[in-house]
């Protein structure tokens, strides 16, 4: 049973899960004229660095500089992959769409054109990526040209160590010198939490203390890098203002998580969504799908929960971290409508031997297989579910930390599963 009535609110379409893939679907549906529910609480998007890789890696090793023709690769030799089955074409409009909403709303991303780039991380190495946020582009260049170079890092802030990404980096970036700085008003903590200090950042005022700690160690730097903590809604201004302050560009380095980037996008796309009135959102987690005549869903507590009504239902809830797939000696289940999940037969096949295998460990590809449409297919014995779809990181085939493309596959199949709804509903 439910508890629908004659006021429950009801939209086109509820997407459930409020990561990256559930946040683009909404962007794309509400700007189509779509009335969009998002429904999720835990988002993973706290854990991701800001960089927004299209695909770095394949096959086994191989790195690629464009990744258009690496995706173009992957059509020929893993079909399944959920990237194989968007059209190029779509994949970059999707980009193009949310990197406009992005810098409408004061948080501009760049990139090359059509080619991945190198990215300095938190342990020294290298990473490629395709789209970059502008806090962060300097270093890009920075790289690129071995420029001379001062890597701060704060006193008290762990998992983040200039030293360690100097000497990292020491051959292939010759110039470069690390430096602790403590930051202004901590003297007496023994730990920084990196969201404090990125608000703090947000006054001009700690701005213009840090900048005064650091001139006397800039020397021949012709530029400065800083864990990418410098503002949390300020943070183009807060870059800008220390690169006044220092006289050089400066520039932003992914940090582990609690990751700063990953939250301001969070909030960006809250904000600007909400700016949207076919948007609405609930923070609260969905406990039951009713599948009958439309779709029922039910969230929030059972003493008191909500029920919306919608026509299409896309599950973007994610994997393990995301909880929309859970683990057990028994198997993998997808854990809210127990959709079938494609996995290895046995648990014993889920890891290989060695467990930095080039080739990936079987368990990472697991996940919900789908039709072109990214309609989940079900059992042999299962009656298709009308305007049921699924995307993202939940899919089967991606591997997508291995590839390095997560925010390829979130973007791109929250396009294709929202356009495949557009079309199957007018």
């Amino acid at each position: 049973m439910n508890n629908l009535t004659p006021n429950t609110p009801t939209s086109d379409i509820t997407i459930i899960g409020s990561g990256m893939t559930g946040m683009a679907a909404a962007l794309f549906a509400v700007n189509r004229g779509i009335s969009t529910t998002l429904i999720g609480r835990h988002s993973a998007m706290n854990f991701a660095s800001g960089l927004m890789d299209l695909m770095g890696i394949h096959p086994a090793g191989r790195e690629w500089d464009d990744p258009w023709k690496a995706i173009n690769r992957i059509r020929k030799d893993l079909p399944d992959h959920p990237l194989a089955k968007v059209d190029n074409r779509d994949i970059e409009t999707a980009i193009e769409e949310l990197l406009a909403f992005l810098k409408d709303q004061a948080l501009p991303y760049h990139r090359a054109a059509r080619k991945n780039v190198n990215v300095v991380t938190s342990v020294g190495t290298v990473k490629k990526t395709y789209t970059v946020p502008e806090t962060m582009w300097n270093g890009v260049a920075a790289l690129e040209k071995k420029s001379p170079a001062l890597i701060v890092d704060l006193d008290g802030m762990k998992l983040f160590s200039a030293r360690q990404i100097a000497s990292s980096l020491k051959q292939r970036w010759p110039g470069l010198r690390a430096r602790t700085i403590v930051f202004p008003g901590t003297e007496t903590l023994e730990e920084l939490h990196p969201e404090h200090v990125a608000r703090a950042l947000d006054l001009s005022a700690n701005r213009v203390k840090l900048a005064d700690r650091i001139k006397p160690f800039i020397k021949d730097a012709a530029c400065i890098g800083f864990p990418a903590l410098l503002g949390m809604y300020r943070s183009l201004e807060a870059v800008k203002e220390l690169e006044q302050l220092l006289e050089r560009p400066v520039f932003e380095i992914p940090t582990p998580p609690v990751s700063v980037p990953g939250i301001r996008l969070q909030e960006t796309f809250v904000s600007g969504l909400g700016k949207n009135p076919l948007f609405r959102t609930l923070s609260t987690m969905v406990t039951h799908v009713e599948t009958n005549s439309g779709f029922a869903i039910t969230a929030g507590k059972s003493n008191a929960p909500a029920t919306i009504r919608s026509k299409a239902v896309l599950l973007a809830t994610g994997r393990f971290l995301g909880k929309g797939l859970t683990a057990s000696r028994q198997g993998i289940r997808e854990s809210l409508m127990d959709l079938p999940v494609e996995q290895p037969e046995t648990r014993e096949e889920w890891h290989r031997d060695d467990l930095f295998s080039p080739q990936g460990h079987p368990v990472n590809k697991a996940g919900i297989k789908t039709d072109e449409s990214f309609r989940p297919l079900g059992r042999p014995s299962d009656k298709p579910v009308k305007n049921l779809y699924v995307a993202g990181s939940i899919l089967a085939g991606s591997d997508w930390m291995r590839m390095k493309c997560g925010s390829g596959v979130a973007i791109a199949t929250a396009f294709a599963a929202v356009k495949a709804i557009e079309k199957a509903n007018k």
